[in-house]
């Protein structure tokens, strides 16, 4: 991926070079403010207030040339209004050319200031998650929730565009009016929204236009609130998932992966009271036979997400093992008579889970065209299996025996995960493709691994290696190879695995109390 600061100086018109974000100067105050406060001169509340004030000043001086900008074309719009208004009195059909290509001209300037902004807001988004990952802490919330919900927001110019995009519908309606006047139609782009007008730079408009709006999607909403956040990549710039590795059936698998364990933790809540009053408890310990899933989930998130840097295919099946033993036990707690064994299903239930597996494989496997609607999917998979469990638990309501095994509506939900499950995992088995980097990955990891007889050498290498390095990370060079000026740094964050249980924690979708 091409570096952000070097494509932001790349990109800049020459004459508004004054008015674009200091993307350089804001990443090195960033390596400052990391050494001071490592070092003790300063709290993270001082650093707050200070990069608060200098992205404050940033984005004003932004926004004011933006509206400065925007006054000239409508200005020059006005103008050429005054003209068509004059030429079509006159009937002057020689003039109407020449009105086009002027109207052409303020579109390009447009297209160049729409860019403009486009820039500046990539910027500002990767400079405050820089400032998140570099400090351990949520100042993108504080910062945007402060700044867009003001009465006096600055933000909102960058972000909503809404003077800008009336300039853009301002040239189109005008354009739109000379051609079909040409052609004697007298309607307005208002009258008829589905006639596009044909014309190149109305297309460069539109193009601009969608791209700075795209953020506000349906799908980019469901996609973002999975957790799972599309890439800043740039148009045209190389995904690191081709189509041709990208395998469909796979990612059904994970999707109904999602769908089954969402049905298996609320299946029993009907039911639970009832189940734990039978086996001699009572029927608040309903509360900690549905919870001890969740429970065990923490833990199952912190080792499916490390496992899942190697293999995505044995996690799965290792999941569908747990689940199926799980559900098998908590229905056979009725015949046993045992509050405990029924608590260790629903406990192996939630060791297997694998959420983080199913997040981390649509972020990492899925194509960068197809990942916010695969990432909608994944959110669609959990609230439907939340809303199928308690549902399917009403169809469940019968007794019957066979071969001294219980069925009833406090076991046959553990009986039809189990056969759900045992589904799933023969159709994992035959169907499931692991992704090729692992593939890969193994291949090299193999080829670097030295020989016996090197192995001496090569550990002496690396031992002379490490000497050569600098203990502190002081110098200019070791906080450039911190920094990772490369910005792609950002995204592979979110693919990274969960190190504690509180990060493991975010993972998590959050209990939902059902009352049926």
């Amino acid at each position: 991926m091409v570096n952000f600061g070097k494509k932001l100086m790349a990109d800049q018109v020459e004459e508004w070079k004054g008015y674009y974000i200091n993307y350089k100067l804001m990443k090195k105050l960033l390596k400052q403010y990391v050494q001071q406060t490592q070092i003790g001169g300063k709290d993270c509340e001082q650093v707050l207030k200070e990069f608060s004030r200098i992205l404050d000043d940033q984005i004003e001086r932004i926004v004011l040339f933006l509206l400065q900008q925007q006054g000239h074309l409508s200005r020059r719009i006005e103008e050429l209004g005054a003209q068509r208004a004059a030429i079509m009195q006159q009937v002057d059909t020689s003039r109407v050319f020449q009105l086009r290509e002027d109207y052409r001209d303020v579109g390009r300037d447009l297209v160049k200031l729409l860019r403009f902004v486009d820039m500046n807001a990539t910027g500002l988004r990767k400079i405050l998650k820089k400032f998140d990952k570099r400090f351990g802490y949520k100042f993108t919330d504080y910062y945007v929730t402060t700044r867009s919900n003001h009465p006096y927001s600055q933000l909102q110019q960058v972000f909503k565009q809404v003077g800008i995009v009336a300039v853009a519908g301002a040239l189109s309606r005008n354009l739109a009016y000379l051609e079909h006047e040409h052609r004697g139609s007298f309607l307005s782009i208002y009258d008829n929204p589905s006639v596009v007008l044909q014309d190149p730079i109305i297309d460069q408009v539109n193009h601009a236009v969608q791209k700075l709006t795209h953020a506000t999607s349906f799908m980019q909403y469901l996609g973002q609130h999975a957790l799972i956040v599309q890439d800043d990549t740039p148009s045209g710039s190389e995904d690191n998932v081709d189509d041709e590795s990208y395998h469909f059936m796979s990612l059904m698998l994970n999707l109904v992966n999602t769908f089954l364990y969402m049905v298996n933790t609320y299946i029993i809540v009907p039911t639970a009271d009832d189940y734990s009053v039978s086996l001699g408890a009572a029927a608040t310990v309903c509360g900690i036979i549905i919870g001890s899933m969740a429970v065990a989930q923490v833990f199952s998130s912190v080792y499916f997400s490390a496992w899942s840097n190697r293999s995505y295919f044995r996690p799965l099946v290792f999941s569908s093992i747990m689940l199926f033993s799980g559900n098998l036990l908590y229905a056979l707690a009725y015949d046993l008579n045992s509050l405990t064994v029924l608590l260790i299903g629903r406990i192996l239930c939630g060791l297997g889970s694998a959420r983080a597996v199913n997040r981390r494989y649509i972020s990492d496997c899925v194509p960068l065209k197809i990942r916010l609607q695969a990432s909608a999917g994944f959110v669609s998979a959990s609230a439907l299996g939340m809303a199928c469990g308690p549902g399917l638990a009403g169809f469940l309501q019968t007794k019957f025996t066979i071969y001294s095994l219980t069925f009833n509506q406090s076991t046959l939900p553990g009986w039809v995960m189990s056969v759900a499950w045992l589904l799933y995992l023969v159709w994992l088995w035959f169907s499931f493709k692991e992704p090729e980097h692992f593939a890969k990955a193994a291949a090299e990891a193999a080829a670097r691994t030295p020989q016996p007889s090197e192995s001496g050498h090569q550990e002496s290498a690396n031992l002379e290696e490490g000497l050569a390095q600098p203990l502190l990370l002081g110098s200019e060079e070791r906080l450039d190879d911190i920094s990772e000026d490369n910005d792609d740094e950002d995204d592979k964050s979110s693919h990274e695995p969960a190190t504690s249980f509180a990060s493991a924690y975010k993972l998590l979708t959050p209990s939902v109390k059902y009352n049926y």
